[in-house]
């Protein structure tokens, strides 16, 4: 499945107000993987910029002002998204400014105008999933950075493609995490993962009859009583705990008296 992670900056908060769009921002993902595809933009509003926007995203009107108007780049961005999932934070605002610049196409290039993006995209708003998930929580992209330990410190003011990148790795982290396994059926020796974020599978050479019991590494150990410790503080509780020792078996967190 292609998604697409997709934030944007604007003049303004009110399309009915006039305001438009000035950065586009998007990362592709396909089968839940980042693939290192993008589409970055800055558009010519063709008005001024409000100072309360700038105060957020630090876009300037000088900035901007020798950037394609959105008709020039309108073809391009269209190709990139049409017929994928769209992962959007407040998808409705994001959307909405996206059909109101093809909206503004309709009478001057109405070969560029397709109808609203929702009749040619799946959209997935990451605000209402996280307000299903932690309600009555703060659901901010810095908030939901600090709930999944996402570092995002390097963020200082709004950016289009930045957000789009801390969304996206905001989005797996709700949804279970970005995984693939990597099977290599010609060699036996262990593996590395050859893309990150993709779990290798070691081969054993077992005796028939008999299974060979696998000891977690001390990194592996670590990182595991880690993890439990954050289950703790998050949930006040763990499972895991509750495992019988003799099920868990020797050198288990169990045992240690985890």
């Amino acid at each position: 499945m292609r998604q697409i992670v997709l934030d944007t900056e604007t003049t303004g908060i009110e399309t009915r107000d006039g305001h438009r769009l000035i950065e586009i921002g998007a990362v592709e993902m396909i089968n839940r993987r980042l693939t290192g595809n993008s589409y970055h933009q800055y558009i010519n509003p063709e008005r001024e910029i409000d100072a309360e926007a700038i105060g957020v995203h630090g876009i300037t009107n000088e900035r901007v002002a020798n950037e394609p108007v959105f008709a020039e780049v309108a073809a391009d961005f269209w190709e990139f998204i049409r017929g994928t999932e769209l992962v959007i934070h407040n998808a409705p605002f994001d959307v909405g400014f996206i059909d109101h610049e093809f909206k503004l196409l309709k009478a001057t290039h109405p070969e560029l105008y397709a109808g609203p993006v929702k009749d040619h995209c799946r959209i997935l708003d990451t605000l209402t999933m996280a307000r299903g998930l932690h309600p009555g929580q703060r659901n901010s992209l810095d908030a939901l950075c600090k709930r999944y330990d996402i570092d995002n410190g390097h963020r200082v003011l709004h950016g289009a493609l930045l957000d789009a990148e801390i969304l996206a790795d905001v989005y797996l982290a709700m949804t279970g995490g970005q995984t693939a396994l990597t099977l290599d059926a010609g060699n036996d020796s262990d593996q590395q993962a050859a893309v990150p974020g993709e779990l290798s599978v070691r081969r054993l050479s077992l005796e028939p009859g008999r299974l060979s019991v696998v000891r977690p590494t001390d990194q592996e150990m670590a990182a595991h009583l880690a993890k439990l410790d954050k289950v703790r503080g998050k949930a006040g509780e763990c499972r895991w705990d509750d495992l019988d020792p003799a099920y868990v078996g020797p050198g288990s967190a169990t045992q240690d008296g985890v």
